[in-house]
C-alpha cells in the first residue's frame, strides 16, 4: 500500500523526522529520493575488474544494490542518518608490541547501536503516518548507502570514497530507513575536496588509485578483515602495524582536523590508546576472546584472523618467524577459518 500524499503533510513529517533523529542521538539526518543509483554502471565495472577481491557477497543482489525500489518494493523516500564516532585517543605507550585498531571498532558494535535507534525512528514514522511501510538498514543492507547519504545532504563522497560532512568530517557511521511515504528531499552538499590529494598521497598501499577509486584488494582494512588465507611478505608489509582496519586516509583529511567528539557513550574506546597488545592477542583462546571483545565490531572477525594479523605484524617488526608460524600449520581449525 502506498499512502495518498494528499492526506499527509509531508513537509511536517520531514521536519518531525529530523527532530526525532536528533532526539535519538543521530548527529546528521536527511532525506533522499528512492531513485536508481547513478553509479550502477561504474559499480558493475568496478566489480568486473576484480576490485572487490574476495568479497563475493558484493556480487550478489546487484539489481537491489543499484535500485532501492527493487530491494524494498514501494519505496519512495529514504531517510539517511549518521552518527559521529570520533574519539581522541591517548598517546601510544608501546608502539613496538601493539597493533592498531580502526576507531569505529574501539567501542561497542555500531551495527547494534545504530540498529536500535533506526527501529525507534521507523516506529515514530509509522505512528506519525499510519499505514507507512518501512525497512531499516545499517551497513549490511544491499543498497548504495554512501550514495544515498550524499543525496540526502549528509555529506559528499570524498576522494577516499568516505562520506565527508564539512563540520563533522568523515568519522561518521550511516543508517537508513526506507519508506513508502513520499517525502521532500534534502539538497546534496557540494564536493569540497577541491585539489586536495592528501588521502591519495598518504595511503601506504596505493589502494586509492585515483580520486574516488578504491582498489579494495590493496586496502589495509580489506587485508586485515576481509582477506582470507595467510598474508605473504608483500601483504605483511602493507598492513604496517594495523591489527584491525585502518584510519590513515581519514586521519589526514583536512575536514577531520577539528572533528567533534562523539556524544554516544557506546562509542567510547575500550582500548584507550586505540591499540591491543599483540602477544596478548596471540595468547587468546576462544573462551577468552569472546568475553574480551563482547559487544565489539571486532567480534565479526574470527579469532584466527586477528591472530594471523598479530603474527604478521610481529614477524615484520622482529623477523621472528617462529612467532609468525607458532601453532599455525598444526591448527586445522585456523586453516579452515582462513579459507572460508
Amino acid at each position: 500500500m502506498i499512502e495518498a500524499v494528499d492526506t499527509i503533510d509531508a513537509s511536517a513529517i520531514a521536519r518531525g523526522i529530523r527532530a526525532e533523529a536528533r532526539r535519538l542521538g543521530f548527529d546528521l539526518a536527511g532525506i533522499a529520493p528512492a531513485d536508481p543509483s547513478k553509479y550502477a554502471d561504474h559499480f558493475r565495472r568496478w566489480m568486473a575488474e576484480g576490485n572487490a577481491g574476495t568479497m563475493q557477497w558484493l556480487t550478489k543482489r546487484t539489481e537491489e544494490r543499484c535500485d532501492p525500489r527493487v530491494y524494498f518494493p514501494g519505496t519512495r523516500s529514504i531517510i539517511c542518518v549518521a552518527m559521529n564516532y570520533h574519539v581522541t585517543l591517548q598517546e601510544r605507550s608501546d608502539s613496538e608490541g601493539s597493533g592498531r585498531i580502526a576507531r569505529y571498532a574501539l567501542g561497542d558494535d555500531y551495527h547494534e547501536v545504530i540498529k536500535g535507534k533506526m527501529h525507534r525512528l521507523a516506529d515514530w514514522l509509522q505512528k506519525a503516518a499510519p499505514g507507512t511501510r518501512t525497512r531499516c538498514g545499517v551497513d549490511t543492507a544491499p543498497i548504495m548507502e554512501r550514495e544515498l547519504a550524499a543525496r540526502a545532504g549528509i555529506g559528499w563522497i570524498g576522494k577516499n570514497t568516505c562520506v565527508i560532512h564539512p563540520r563533522v568530517g568523515s568519522w561518521i557511521l550511516l543508517g537508513e530507513v526506507l519508506t513508502t511515504l513520499d517525502l521532500p528531499s534534502d539538497e546534496p552538499i557540494a564536493d569540497h575536496c577541491g585539489s586536495c590529494s592528501r588521502c591519495i598521497d598518504a595511503c601506504p598501499t596505493g589502494a586509492i588509485e585515483k580520486a574516488y577509486h578504491l582498489d579494495a584488494r590493496k586496502c589495509i582494512s580489506y587485508l586485515t578483515i576481509e582477506h582470507r588465507g595467510e598474508l605473504d611478505e608483500r601483504k605483511q608489509a602493507s598492513i604496517g602495524d594495523w591489527l584491525f582496519g585502518c584510519d590513515i586516509c581519514q586521519d589526514v583529511c583536512p575536514f577531520n582536523r577539528r572533528a567533534p567528539e562523539a556524544n554516544e557513550p557506546a562509542f567510547q574506546p575500550r582500548f584507550a590508546d586505540g591499540t591491543v597488545d599483540l602477544m596478548e592477542t596471540l595468547s587468546w583462546r576462544p573462551n577468552e576472546f569472546n568475553p574480551r571483545l563482547s559487544g565489539s565490531a571486532m567480534k565479526r572477525v574470527k579469532l584466527p584472523i586477528l591472530q594471523r594479523n598479530a603474527r604478521s605484524i610481529l614477524q615484520r617488526k622482529s623477523g621472528a618467524r617462529e612467532i609468525a608460524l607458532h601453532e599455525w600449520d598444526t591448527k586445522s581449525r585456523a586453516r579452515r577459518v582462513l579459507s572460508e
